[in-house]
C-alpha cells in the first residue's frame, strides 16, 4: 500500500490540531526560577549582562518569588551574594547567613513553594573558587568536602527543600547525604549538578554572582566540554552516592548530553539554561533579529524534548506569562 503522503501534512493545518498531536508539552511546572540575593533592604539592582534580572535584597526577592509562585512557577533556586568575602567562604555556612535567613522567609510567608539552594563556595570566597585553596594553589577537595558538608547543613536546618551542590568536588553527594540523614533530614531532596562543564557560557552569571575566579580558571574540577562520556559516568558516581535529581549544565549546547543521561539512568533530571544562553536570546530580541518570545519557548522546549522533567530559567516568569497567555 502506498504511504499516504498527505497525512503529516493534515495533522499541521491548523493550531488545534498541531497540539493535538504535539509530543513535547512545556508546563509552567516545569520551571526553577534563579534568584540573586544580596544584603541589605529596599535593593533591587539590574544586572547589565542580564537585561530583566537583578540582585534582590531579601524583601524584595520575596517579591520576585511571590510573582513566580503566583504564575504558577512551583520552585526558586537560590544563591547569596554577601557583603564579607573570605578564603575559607565562612559566610557560605553561617546559621545566620543571608540564604538561611532568605530560606526562612520564603517558607514562612510562601510554605509550598520549593526553596532550592546552591551549595557552593565561589560566591563566598575572595578568590572565587568553589572550594579550598591550598598553598600550591590547588583546589583541595577532601577539605572542601567538610565545607560542603556544613553548607547543605545550614541550609536544611533553615528549612531548604533541596540543596543543589554545584562545586563538582569528587564525593560530594555521598558526603552530604551522609550528614543529612545523620541529623534526621532524611527528607531533604539532593539536586546534584552531576555533569557541569566548565562552559563559556557562564559569563554573565559571574557578573550576577560576582564570582569570577580571580586566578586561574576551574577546568580542574568542572567537565572538560568536549566529552560526553564522561558526563554518564559523572551521573553515575553521584547517583550511586544519592543524589536524587540529576543536571546537566549548561542545557543548550549539551543536549546530546541531557539525553544521554536520561535515557542510560531514568532519574529525575534537571536542565540549567544558564546565563550565556538567556543573554544570547535577549541581546538579539533587543536588536529585533529574532522573535524573542517565541525563541525562548522553542529554546525550553527543546530541553523538555531532549529529557528534562525541570528547567532552571531566568526566563521563568516571562515563560510562564507566554505559555498562560497561549
Amino acid at each position: 500500500m502506498a504511504f499516504p503522503v498527505q497525512r503529516l501534512r493534515r495533522l499541521r493545518q491548523n493550531q488545534a490540531l498541531r497540539d493535538m498531536v504535539a509530543e513535547t508539552s512545556l508546563q509552567v511546572s516545569d520551571f526553577i526560577y534563579p534568584l540573586f540575593v544580596v544584603e541589605g533592604a529596599n535593593v533591587s539592582k539590574p544586572i547589565g549582562s542580564m537585561p530583566g534580572i537583578s540582585q534582590f535584597s531579601i524583601d524584595k526577592m520575596l517579591e520576585d518569588a511571590s510573582t513566580a509562585y503566583d504564575l504558577g512557577v512551583p520552585a526558586v533556586l537560590l544563591f547569596g551574594i554577601p557583603e564579607h568575602k573570605d578564603e575559607s567562604g565562612s559566610e557560605a555556612y553561617a546559621e545566620n547567613s543571608l540564604i538561611a535567613r532568605a530560606v526562612q522567609l520564603l517558607k514562612k510567608e510562601i510554605p509550598r513553594l520549593l526553596v532550592v539552594t546552591d551549595v557552593c563556595f565561589c560566591e563566598y570566597t575572595s578568590h572565587g573558587h568553589c572550594g579550598y585553596v591550598n598553598e600550591n594553589g590547588e583546589i583541595d577537595n577532601d577539605i572542601t568536602l567538610n565545607m560542603l558538608v556544613k553548607e547543605a547543613m545550614a541550609h536544611a536546618r533553615a528549612g531548604a527543600d533541596i540543596v543543589a551542590p554545584s562545586d563538582m568536588m569528587d564525593g560530594r553527594i555521598g558526603a552530604i547525604r551522609s550528614a543529612l540523614d545523620e541529623a534526621g533530614f532524611t527528607q531533604t531532596v539532593i539536586m546534584s549538578y552531576a555533569a557541569k562543564y566548565a562552559s563559556n557560557y557562564y559569563g554573565p552569571f559571574r557578573e550576577a554572582a560576582e564570582c569570577a575566579p580571580q586566578f586561574g580558571d576551574r577546568k580542574a574540577y568542572q567537565m572538560d566540554w568536549r566529552n560526553s562520556a564522561e558526563a554518564l559516568r559523572e551521573v553515575e558516581l553521584d547517583i550511586l552516592e544519592g543524589a536524587d535529581i540529576v543536571m546537566v549544565k549548561p542545557a543548550l549546547a549539551y543536549l546530546d548530553v541531557l539525553r544521554m543521561v536520561k535515557d542510560a539512568f531514568g532519574m529525575p533530571t534537571a536542565a540549567y539554561n544558564v546565563s550565556g544562553e538567556y543573554s544570547m536570546i535577549k541581546a538579539a530580541g533587543e536588536k529585533g533579529w529574532i522573535n524573542e518570545t517565541q525563541v525562548m519557548l522553542e529554546t525550553l522546549t527543546a530541553m523538555k524534548r531532549a529529557g528534562a522533567d525541570m528547567i532552571i530559567t531566568y526566563f521563568a516568569i516571562e515563560a510562564a506569562r507566554a505559555i498562560k497567555k497561549g
